[in-house]
Formats: C-alpha cells, sequence, structure tokens
C-alpha cells in the first residue's frame, strides 16, 4: 500500500470543472464534486482504490489495472447534474448505471407531470443514495409509486419512514396528484335501513 497526497483539479476531457477525478497509475478515479480543489490522499490496494481528505474516506473504487481507464461512481457527479439538468441524459459517468425499474418509472411521472423540473426532481431522488442505501431507497419509490404521491419530498418521507418503522403522514395539500376521498356525512336513517335490512 501507498500513501500520495495530491490537490484535486476539475476536468475531463474538455469539460473543465465539470467533473473532478483522481489519477493513479495511469488511471482516473472519480470523487465527489464537493472535494474539487481540496488536498485528498489516495492509497491503491490490490482490489480497490481508496480516496479520503483529512482523516476521512470519500471515495472507494475497484481497482482498475487497465491503462487510462476511467472509473466513475455516479452518485459523485449528481449534485452538478441537478444544477445541469440539460445533461443528465448524456452524462457518461450515469452510463451503464443500472437501477431497478421503479427509477425509471417514478422519472417518466415526474417528468410527464412537471416536464424540466421533474427531471431536477428525480436527480434529488437519485442524491438520497449518498445518505440511504439503494435496497431502502427502492423501496420507497416503489411506495411513492403506489400511493401517488409522485415528488421528491415523499420519497424522502417515505424513506425515512421506512428506516425508523413508522407508518407515513404525506400532507395530501402538497400531492395535488393524489386522488381525493369524499365522505359523507351518514345519516341515521342510513342505519335504521341496514337494521331493517339485517331483520328480513
Amino acid at each position: 500500500m501507498r500513501e500520495i497526497r495530491y490537490r484535486l483539479v476539475g476536468g475531463l476531457r474538455g469539460f473543465p470543472l465539470f467533473w473532478v477525478w483522481l489519477r493513479y497509475r495511469t488511471n482516473d478515479y472519480s470523487v465527489p464534486v464537493a472535494y474539487g480543489h481540496r488536498e485528498v490522499w489516495i492509497r491503491g490496494y490490490v482490489h480497490e482504490v481508496v480516496i479520503g481528505c483529512g482523516g476521512g474516506i470519500i471515495a472507494r473504487h475497484p481497482r482498475s489495472y487497465d491503462r487510462e481507464d476511467m472509473v466513475f461512481d455516479p452518485i459523485h457527479y449528481l449534485p452538478l447534474l441537478e444544477q445541469k439538468i440539460g445533461a443528465l441524459d448524456q452524462a457518461a459517468p450515469l452510463a451503464g448505471w443500472e437501477l431497478p425499474d421503479a427509477f425509471a418509472t417514478l422519472r417518466r411521472h415526474l417528468e410527464a407531470r412537471m416536464g424540466k423540473a421533474g427531471k431536477r426532481e428525480y436527480v434529488q431522488v437519485l442524491r438520497l443514495l449518498e445518505t440511504f442505501d439503494l435496497e431502502a431507497l427502492h423501496g420507497a419509490v416503489k411506495d411513492a409509486l403506489r400511493l401517488g404521491a409522485i415528488g421528491y419530498d415523499a420519497v424522502k418521507h417515505l424513506v425515512l419512514c421506512r428506516i425508523e418503522r413508522r407508518p407515513p403522514k404525506l400532507d395530501l395539500d402538497v400531492y395535488p396528484y393524489l386522488p381525493r376521498a369524499n365522505v359523507a356525512t351518514t345519516a341515521p336513517a342510513s342505519y335504521m335501513s341496514l337494521l331493517s335490512g339485517g331483520a328480513a
């Protein structure tokens, strides 16, 4: 194991400051965009490359033994894509990122209802992977689709409810897409009809 210290720079083949990467032994490894222009360290192991800043680890990648390889973690680029939402469909770091089908369904619903703002909300949902694991987020996305609560706030609320093991309490005023239930006041005569029907 060998530790090397660097100051990170932005840049990826003509896209300066769009991505943040670090070169180690002829290959580039992605780093969260928040660590651009900060001093970081990198340690190469047989099976992985670990990148840190100060005393904390900020990225782990499987080690590549190719030459001029680019090893991406899609999550590292989501903050940038949230700001530059037009690049979502062409972003190289997201190419080949296999997510469960429910995520694509959620994206279609968001874009159909909100257009460009829906794309941004979809990236915000993906950014929840910075905090929560894929299994928990996938469950929350499926819950949101089942409930018709399509939006970042709903998915975040549902993933927190899953982790904290509590029932969701969605404010219906925030989710105009949810179907409204109309419950009429029951008249006492309705109960009488039930009684007479039961006696028959």
